[in-house]
């Protein structure tokens, strides 16, 4: 069975997001990149199933300019056989459809029998791509898995949901994507990061795919947060606390 996981180049998560002064996006000079953290699950999930002998191969795909290559070499370290990188403009803005519909085009010169997504970015939270690339594939899906079991021909999938727990059993080939509790990333080591220097890593030019982005969708402004006002009251007891909430909702 081979595994296709695709990975977005984000910026890591313990770093301070500042916007662009001039509120056209958030600034990404000079700031540490790191592999999206529900991505780097699925890629840790996709070598564990290899590991246990459910999976001959496990093949990354990034949608970025050329530094996502250290992203796919990331992967690489983890354990990912090889990588496929779709080059896009440094300035290019895609948005989720854009993204599956070039995965769409991996995944047909791939053939893989199981697709892992994490369940979203966190430089924009759409929670969509996953769920896109299905729908354009015609192929079964499960999102926000914590659990994931093959049983012969069949993927059992338990995912999260408000009321608790869900398993599902989807026909492969399926599209699933990974939540934080299906496990828990290992840490490369410097063996695995030297060895990931020489797998092999494809590089396909957007410009030679025969794609147009939709467009669809454009960013207006970028701001931050408002910062919180106000000062924190306390009471001394429950009945003061009502009629204070009580007076607000009457305004």
């Amino acid at each position: 069975m081979k595994i296709l996981v695709a990975v977005k180049r984000v910026i890591d998560h313990n770093v301070k997001v500042r916007v662009k002064a001039d509120g056209s996006g958030v600034e990404l000079a000079n700031v540490k990149m790191a592999i999206n953290p529900f991505d780097e699950i699925a890629v840790e999930e996709a070598v564990r199933l290899k590991e246990s002998g459910k999976a001959s191969e496990v093949v990354v795909v990034s949608i970025g300019d050329i530094s996502s290559q250290e992203t796919l070499r990331s992967a690489m370290a983890i354990g990912a056989d090889r990588a496929v990188l779709v080059q896009i403009p440094i300035d290019m803005i895609l948005e989720p459809l854009d993204i599956a519909r070039l995965l769409q085009k991996i995944v047909f010169a791939e053939q893989p029998d199981l697709i892992l997504l994490g369940k979203q970015a966190i430089d924009n939270d759409c929670n969509q791509t996953g769920q896109m690339l299905s729908a354009l594939l015609k192929c079964s899906q499960a999102t926000f898995a914590s659990l994931i079991e093959i049983e012969g021909s069949a993927l059992l999938v338990t995912r999260e949901i408000d009321g608790g727990l869900e398993t599902l059993s989807l026909p492969l080939p399926a599209v699933v994507t990974t939540d934080l509790r299906l496990n828990e990333p290992r840490y490369a080591t410097l063996p695995n990061i030297m060895k990931a220097k020489k797998k092999p890593l494809e590089i396909h030019d957007i410009s030679q795919m025969s794609f147009s982005p939709l467009g669809q969708v454009k960013i207006l402004t970028v701001s931050e947060p408002k910062k919180r006002t106000g000062q924190c009251t306390l009471f001394n007891d429950a009945n003061a606390l009502v009629s204070e909430l009580q007076a607000k909702e009457a305004i």
